[in-house]
């Protein structure tokens, strides 16, 4: 198995990217549609978002009220560490779970939003980040999410910059570019990932077929 870490800013493409390499194989493992799960209604990890922000937070039918929630931490550093004490471990159990029902060949790609923020580089074998400027991100998230700037802003504020999530790249993926560029550039990191995961299993394999050493005694 070859588990990778998916990640990226705010409106770069990063959902894109994923949604070609599940096309061509992998297993995805999406944080963003986990922390949805873990604070759907009846869960305890919604019970602890209202207790934490209060009421106002939840939706007519009891849902979360995920846009009244992020205009609150988003703006306010604090609040949203308060979020993801909550949210956080309860996402990384069922990741785990996930990622230990996969098969023992399986490329595992693991689409982690924050992963710069929280320093999960070392939870992967290795970490590919979708690029794109700051402009672009801006234009799609008004232009294609509906947002104002100044939400778009802030949420782009209260990621990792740029450069951080550039650091720990082992493979950078450019969205600054048309979708057929974009396909072929996946196309090559997938293939790039498949020799890896043939790689490792034939290491594997060659260290289970060693044969015992004789003993010199």
């Amino acid at each position: 198995m070859l588990k990778v870490g998916l990640t990226g800013g705010i409106g770069v493409g990063k959902s894109e990217v994923s949604r070609l390499l599940v096309e061509h194989g992998a297993v995805l493992i999406d944080a963003d549609r986990i922390a949805r799960e873990v604070v759907a209604p009846g869960t305890p990890g919604l019970a602890a978002v209202v207790e934490a922000f209060g009421e106002d937070v939840l939706t007519e039918d009891g849902g979360l009220d995920r846009p009244r929630l992020g205009s609150i931490v988003f703006a306010d550093p604090e609040r949203l560490a308060v979020l993801n004490s909550i949210v956080h471990p309860l996402v990384g159990a069922r990741s785990r779970e996930l990622e230990s029902a996969a098969p023992e060949d399986a490329v595992v790609v693991h689409d982690v939003p924050l992963l710069a923020e929280n320093a999960l580089a070392a939870l992967y074998d290795l970490v590919v980040v979708v690029d794109a400027s700051p402009g672009t991100q801006l234009d799609r998230l008004v232009r294609l999410r509906g947002m104002t700037e100044q939400d778009a802003r802030a949420r782009m504020a209260a990621q990792a910059t740029r450069e951080k999530r550039l650091e720990i790249a082992d493979v950078v993926i450019d969205n600054d570019v048309p979708l057929e560029e974009l396909r072929e550039r996946v196309r090559e990191v997938w293939a790039d990932l498949v020799r890896r995961t043939r790689a490792a299993q034939g290491a594997d394999e060659a260290i289970s077929a060693d044969p015992p050493q004789a003993s010199q005694e």
